[in-house]
């Protein structure tokens, strides 16, 4: 054990984390990178160059003649994905704090350290792309020593693209980070932090053992589920899955025991012997919480079955993902999901087109309000279809956060007006260091669903961080809005939005749709309404054929007459004809700005 570190990488987004793990694995030998991002397996990652998943590897280090095993789990650094981070920090005794010398400390670098140093780890600070010419060592390194309070000479410089200083993080790493400690002897209790679906052997969970040791062929229970199993195997992650005959405390590594439900493993669950178990669980596991929540529904109704079993499938690797069943008049049978923000609503869609070819519409995205009635009874509502009749409602509850935003002096200003666009109220600012001001405000959360946390990232040219916890519910004066399509209402389309967004929201809506739904063989009438009232109408015009063409000269009625007829033939099939609504539709309406 004294020769076991398990570390992870945590930074900002594009501060060259992946990259910089890829030159430690070359450095140890573990792997050949023959192109970038070797950690970074999903094609999404390398189209998009984020990380999405954390990802554990082992390496061998010879440090003063001595092998040392090194766990590494790379982490993602967007702020949809971290939970993910959590995930790793859980599992970890220490942590390379990634800045880039060219952005200095940033936004999910703060979040991303405070959420290590609650789990007491021990911070080695890096800076990376020492090598490009923009490059600010020296300012960088009094931003990390003013936000961890650390000596000039404990701060370490690397580049992931040139190599340079991979020597000196590994023997930081070896030298500064505590080795696991735990008892070998004591009974198992082994903390789950992620799993995979594989089709061929089921279930495989990745964990780290606390405390006792693990062999292949022992018959193991999970403490949360209760339910047993046989370890068929277990072994350590490499680049592939390496099966051991024996896993002792403090090491990573993953068991397969032919599970095939995925509701048995929950990431957090702790693993534990069936003859000698552990007295209580592994605790500090946090819960997710949802941001975003939408309905995902089939496309073709008879998938709706096979829609579940995929989603259950990406839940085990993406523990983040929450879901529970709805319908919707206009959708039929599909899913309610609740998402960490919108870019997680994004991969998870795409994840779900490509890694089992799931077509699926995705509605757009609400938060859950109190609805109480004239009696004084409560009822949570998810979706604006499913609220009670008008007359039945004495007021609506909607739920408020309380929003942390560290930024730049430079951008207060356009930061306070986006707040108080979405309806804040300030409740305090103070100045952490020389240029840099934590703001506090009070928001409802239905308003900072959709676009907030774009619009910010955009004012404050990716500076500023926003961090949030929910802070009880609150009335506000809310109406339904409506789309009507030829007087037939999309459900699908319906908002709760505050009383005075609502007729402006209304009028953006329609006038989106119309460039958005193709034209028909009949005129298609878009309304936004609220209870009975219009409040908004575009039309769509029909395509018409030129059915006057053979008419030259003549008599007028003639050219009246054919146009009579085409009229009632469009009247006819406006009766019978439906509008299909694409799904560009539903997420232009997202970014109506």
């Amino acid at each position: 054990m004294k020769h076991i570190r398990n570390f992870c990488i945590i930074a900002h987004i594009d501060h060259g984390k992946s990259t910089l793990a890829d030159r430690l694995l070359e450095y140890t030998d573990t792997i050949k990178v023959t192109e970038g991002q070797m950690l970074d397996d999903m094609d999404l990652e390398k189209e998009r160059g984020i990380t999405i998943k954390s990802h554990a590897i082992q390496m061998e280090y010879i440090y003063n003649k001595e092998k040392y095993i090194l766990n590494l789990i790379d982490t993602p650094g967007h702020v949809d994905f971290s939970y993910e981070v959590s995930r790793s920090i859980a599992a970890c005794e220490g942590a390379l704090l990634v800045v880039d010398a060219t952005q200095g400390v940033q936004a999910q670098t703060i979040s991303n350290l405070y959420m290590a140093i609650d789990h007491n780890l021990e911070i080695i600070p890096v800076i990376n792309k020492i090598d490009m010419p923009s490059a600010m060592p020296d300012e960088v390194e009094d931003e990390i020593i003013e936000l961890i309070g650390c000596r000039r000479e404990d701060i370490l410089r690397a580049s992931g693209k040139t190599g340079e200083g991979v020597k000196e993080v590994l023997d930081a790493v070896v030298e500064r980070i505590p080795h696991p400690v735990g008892d070998n002897d004591a009974p198992l209790q082994a903390l789950i932090f992620d799993s995979v679906f594989n089709s061929f052997r089921g279930i495989i969970a990745y964990f780290k053992i606390e405390n006792g040791s693990v062999r292949k062929g022992d018959k193991v229970k999970f403490f949360n589920t209760g339910m047993e199993y046989d370890a068929d195997e277990v072994g350590v992650l490499k680049m592939d899955m390496l099966p051991r005959q024996q896993l002792n405390t403090g090491e990573v590594g993953y068991i397969i025991s032919g599970i095939k439900n995925a509701k048995e493993v929950q990431v957090g669950d702790t693993i534990t012997h069936v003859a000698r178990p552990c007295a209580e669980a592994i605790s500090g596991f946090q819960e997710v919480k949802s941001m975003v929540f939408a309905g995902v529904y089939p496309i073709d109704p008879t998938d709706y079955e096979n829609l579940r079993a995929s989603l259950e499938k990406l839940q085990l690797n993406d523990a983040s993902l929450t879901f529970s069943p709805e319908s919707s008049v206009a959708l039929g049978f599909g899913f309610r999901c609740g998402f960490l923000g919108l870019l997680h609503m994004e991969i998870v869609q795409e994840r779900l087109d490509r890694e089992f070819n799931m077509d699926v519409i995705t509605t757009v995205p609400n938060v859950s309000y109190l609805v109480f009635d004239k009696h004084g009874d409560s009822k949570e509502v998810h979706n604006p279809s499913g609220l009670p009749d008008l007359m039945s409602i004495d007021h609506i509850e909607e739920p408020y956060i309380h929003a942390t935003i560290i930024t730049d002096t430079a951008y207060i200003g356009p930061i306070m007006t986006l707040c108080l666009d979405k309806r804040g109220e300030l409740l305090k600012q103070e100045y952490i260091s020389g240029n840099r001001v934590e703001i506090h405000f009070s928001l409802p959360l239905g308003e900072i669903v959709i676009d907030f946390y774009d619009k910010l990232k955009s004012i404050s040219k990716g500076y500023a961080s926003f961090d949030y916890h929910i802070d009880g519910f609150r009335p506000s004066k809310l109406a339904k809005l409506d789309i009507l399509l030829n007087g037939e209402s999309v459900d699908a389309l319906s908002a709760l939005t505050h009383v005075d967004n609502a007729v402006t929201l209304g009028r953006r809506m329609c006038e989106k749709l119309k460039e958005l739904i193709p034209r028909q063989q009949f005129d298609i009438a878009i309304q936004a309404a609220i209870g009975a009232k219009i409040v908004a109408r575009e039309t769509i015009k029909c395509v018409r054929k030129d059915v006057t063409a053979k008419c030259y000269g003549g008599d007028v009625s003639r050219k009246r007459k054919l146009l009579e007829k085409q009229k009632k033939g469009k009247k006819r099939m406006k009766q019978i004809g439906n509008v299909e609504v694409p799904q560009k539709a539903f997420l232009a309406v997202l970014k109506l700005d």
